[in-house]
């Protein structure tokens, strides 16, 4: 028995730290299972089955959103605080979580669970690593926090009681936050579609958690003063600047193209502050956020394939989004741009972009193309469902997003099994899933003559 054991422990310190980390998460995706299986945080009356709970906690773990059940009339308050402490762990991260604790009883990081904070959060190097996660923890609680005051005693106008309007509050401050895509109004935000001050706070909290702790961090040594150089100016760095202009030029231009569309649609008899606010509404919670203040199947198929475009692209890395992230998407775009211009180097804000960067970005797209292509394909095979809903659905669970046109309850056993495949690969990320399948790769001893391909 022993043996065993020496064994087993052997095998998992041999792991990569890529495989520690998706075992980690899928030992969280099991865990949370157990958990919401409970009847003890059910409804009365409620049975779960054992696919429905592995989807949900899937759905929670990697902080999509997508439910083949309704949370209001599934779980129960003490459930809820189950659920939000699920949804906690997913969009912080466990390595980020697991770094509290470590520190709380006083132990030591050492190199490998530093080159698994690193993985998990998408890092280069190894510095400064435990005391990021200690900032990443107190700024995501800080601003859930507040999320959750602001909007529990503003909820005091649509609840009966202060317990409920704090239940549901701080609940869709933490959804927000972690970009979850969870409710428990039963109907998302649609009970808010009007009230643009409720909106305006969920955006807020949408855009704080997909934007990328970096950027959060950075922003903050700012606002405290912390300078980098004599001159007591401060420089963000490239990855700010990138992500920060991506992230905004994408809600604007999505904001755009949904009113576009939508003008002679289902703006059609709108007023124009409320076809603004559902256009930047559905443009931002698309790239990762999941809530909703109308029905999308309204959206006409242009829109609806915009937002599809939109969700692929997600939110930035190291923030709790999925998708290939918007720095991909910025250096894909002005690699090609600036191959059209006869440039072969990429430069931006007087720097310019490592030629291996370039390469991993066309790497992930392509991967990711391929991933969600297949699982479409085979959704469209089994499923006898609108084409669209299914590209949209599959669009959704890669990106985490959790928006969907009403199709996840009447998929089939297989169907949602695909569907939790694309939102736990959308959790990892695509570099951690293809480093899944990755060998150590052996040191080329030799090379070929290199010869020009034709391409195009």
């Amino acid at each position: 028995m022993f043996e065993y054991i020496r064994k087993t422990y052997r095998k998992i310190r041999d792991l990569s730290s890529i495989h520690l980390i998706v075992s980690f998460y899928a030992i969280a995706v099991l865990g949370s299972s157990l958990l919401l299986s409970i009847p003890y945080f059910h409804q009365e009356n409620v049975s779960l089955s054992f696919i429905d709970v592995v989807f949900t906690a899937i759905s929670a773990i990697s902080v999509t959103g997508l439910t083949v059940v309704s949370t209001a009339d599934t779980f129960n308050s003490v459930g809820y605080f189950v659920l939000a402490f699920v949804l906690q762990f997913g969009g912080i991260g466990i390595m980020t979580l697991g770094t509290f604790i470590y520190i709380v009883f006083g132990k030591r990081i050492g190199l490998k669970g530093r080159q698994l904070i690193r993985i998990d959060q998408n890092r280069n190097n190894l510095s400064g690593l435990v005391q990021l996660m200690l900032q990443i923890l107190r700024t995501i609680l800080i601003i859930e926090l507040i999320g959750g005051i602001i909007l529990s005693i503003y909820y005091l106008n649509y609840f009966d009681s202060w317990q409920e309007a704090f239940i549901q509050g701080f609940f869709a401050s933490i959804s927000a936050t972690t970009n979850a895509g969870f409710d428990i109004t039963g109907s998302s935000l649609i009970p808010f579609a009007n009230d643009y001050f409720v909106q305006f706070i969920q955006m807020l909290l949408l855009v704080l958690g997909a934007i990328g702790f970096p950027v959060l961090i950075e922003v903050q040594e700012v606002l405290w003063g912390k300078y980098r150089n004599v001159e007591g100016k401060y420089h963000f760095s490239l990855f700010t600047k990138v992500t920060t202009v991506t992230f905004g030029a994408l809600i604007v231009v999505g904001a755009f193209f949904i009113y576009l569309f939508e003008r002679n649609a289902f703006f059609a008899d709108k007023t124009w502050h409320e076809s603004l606010f559902y256009s930047l509404f559905q443009s931002i919670t698309t790239r990762n956020g999941g809530l909703a203040t109308m029905d999308m199947s309204d959206f006409s198929v242009p829109t609806l394939l915009i937002l599809c475009a939109l969700m692929f692209i997600g939110a930035s890395p190291s923030s709790v989004g999925g998708g290939i992230r918007t720095t991909t998407f910025a250096i894909i775009f002005l690699a090609t741009l600036q191959y059209a211009k006869g440039n072969n180097a990429i430069k931006i804000f007087r720097r310019e972009i490592e030629q291996e960067d370039v390469i991993r970005s066309f790497v992930v797209a392509f991967t990711a193309i391929t991933l969600v292509s297949t699982a479409i394909i085979l959704l469209i095979w089994t499923e006898p469902l609108s084409n669209m809903a299914i590209t949209f659905e599959v669009f959704s669970a890669f990106g985490t997003t959790g928006l969907s046109l009403g199709i996840t309850p009447e998929l089939s056993g297989f169907g949602k099994v695909v569907i939790m495949i694309m939102m736990f690969v959308g959790r990892i990320g695509i570099f951690s899933f293809i480093f899944i399948f990755r060998g150590n790769g052996a040191k080329d001893l030799f090379h070929y003559p290199k010869e020009k391909m034709i391409i195009g």
